[in-house]
C-alpha cells in the first residue's frame, strides 16, 4: 500500500476512510440508486486508495468524492450498454425508517437535500455524464474544474451539462409541500382511503397531472397517469393497505405493507405545494425489498 504499507499506516489509513464512508455512500447512492452498487463503488474507492497510497492526498474527502464519481460514472455506462430496450418502470432503491431513525447519521446521509423517490426517478433518465455533473456539483458541491476531467470534457461543458440535468429535473420532478404536518396529513388520508377502498376520497386526494409507478418484479411494472386512472387502483391499495404502517421513505411520508413480519410493498407518496397528491412509487416486489432488509 506504498508508504502506507506498515501495519500502523494501514490502519491510520482505514480510519480515515471509514470517517467518510458514510459520505462517500450518500454520493455513490445518488449517482446509482442502488444501495448494493452503492456499496460496491465504495469498497472499489477503498481498493484504489489502497493502491495509491494517501501521503500526497491533501484533501482526502474530495480525492475520494472524484474517485466515487468516476467509478459510478463508468457503472453508469456499463449498465446503460446492457439496456437492449428502456425498461419502462425500474424505482430506484428506497430507504425505509421509522420517524425514531431520523437521528441516524447515515440516515440522515442517504435522505438529505430532499433526495425522494421522485428525483432519482429522474435522475434515472439522465446521461451518465449529466447525472455526474449534476449530483457532484449541484448535491456536493465538487468544482466544474474537478469533475471535467471525469467526465472527460472541459470545465465550461461540464458546466453546461450540469445545467441541462438542472433543467430537466426542474420541469419533472414535483416539488414537495415543504410542511410535514400537510404531508403527513395527506398520506394518512390516503391510508384511510386505500384501506376502505374509497374511489371518491383517494379522487380528492390526487392531482390531476399524478403519476404512479409501480415496479413489481419479474411479475411485470407499469406507469398510470391521470387521477382517475391512479385512483382506479383502488381495490389494489386496499388490498395492500390493511396491512400497511406510516413510515419514512426517503425522508418523507410512506407506507410500509407486511404480512408475516415481511414486507410486501413500499409505498412513496409526493405531496404538492397544493396538498394534493402528486406522485406515487410503489415497490412490490418481496425478493427485492428482502434484499433491502427493510425490517417488518
Amino acid at each position: 500500500m506504498g508508504d502506507n504499507g506498515d501495519g500502523a499506516g494501514r490502519e491510520a489509513l482505514a480510519a480515515r476512510f471509514e470517517a467518510n464512508r458514510v459520505h462517500l455512500r450518500a454520493v455513490a447512492y445518488r449517482m446509482l440508486g442502488s444501495l448494493s452498487e452503492a456499496d460496491d463503488a465504495v469498497q472499489e474507492a477503498w481498493i484504489r486508495l489502497g493502491r495509491s497510497g494517501a501521503d500526497d492526498i491533501r484533501n482526502l474527502t474530495g480525492w475520494l468524492t472524484t474517485v466515487v464519481g468516476r467509478i459510478c460514472l463508468d457503472m453508469l455506462r456499463a449498465r446503460q450498454s446492457r439496456r437492449e430496450e428502456p425498461l419502462d418502470v425500474r424505482l430506484p432503491d428506497p430507504v425505509v425508517t421509522v420517524p425514531d431513525d431520523e437521528g441516524d447519521p447515515e440516515f440522515q446521509a442517504l435522505t438529505a437535500d430532499s433526495v425522494g423517490l421522485a428525483l432519482l426517478v429522474v435522475l434515472d433518465t439522465l446521461g451518465p455524464a449529466e447525472r455526474l455533473a449534476y449530483v457532484l456539483h449541484d448535491l456536493f458541491a465538487v468544482p466544474f474544474d474537478a469533475i471535467a476531467p471525469i467526465a472527460g470534457r472541459t470545465p465550461t461543458a461540464t458546466r453546461q451539462l450540469a445545467s441541462r440535468a438542472r433543467r430537466r429535473i426542474e420541469q419533472a420532478a414535483p416539488v414537495p409541500d415543504t410542511d410535514p404536518a400537510r404531508r403527513h396529513d395527506a398520506v394518512d388520508a390516503f391510508l384511510t382511503a386505500a384501506r376502505d377502498g374509497d374511489f371518491d376520497a383517494l379522487l380528492a386526494l390526487l392531482d390531476p397531472e399524478v403519476t404512479l409507478r409501480v415496479d413489481t418484479g419479474a411479475a411485470g411494472s407499469q406507469l398510470v397517469r391521470g387521477a382517475a386512472d391512479v385512483a382506479g387502483n383502488a381495490f389494489s391499495y386496499r388490498r395492500l393497505a390493511v396491512h400497511a404502517r406510516s413510515v419514512l421513505v426517503n425522508g418523507a411520508p410512506g407506507l410500509l405493507a407486511v404480512v408475516d413480519d415481511a414486507p410486501i410493498s413500499v409505498m412513496s407518496l409526493t405531496v404538492g405545494s397544493a396538498g394534493k397528491i402528486t406522485g406515487i412509487h410503489l415497490i412490490a416486489d418481496p425478493e427485492r425489498l428482502a434484499r433491502l432488509g427493510i425490517r417488518g
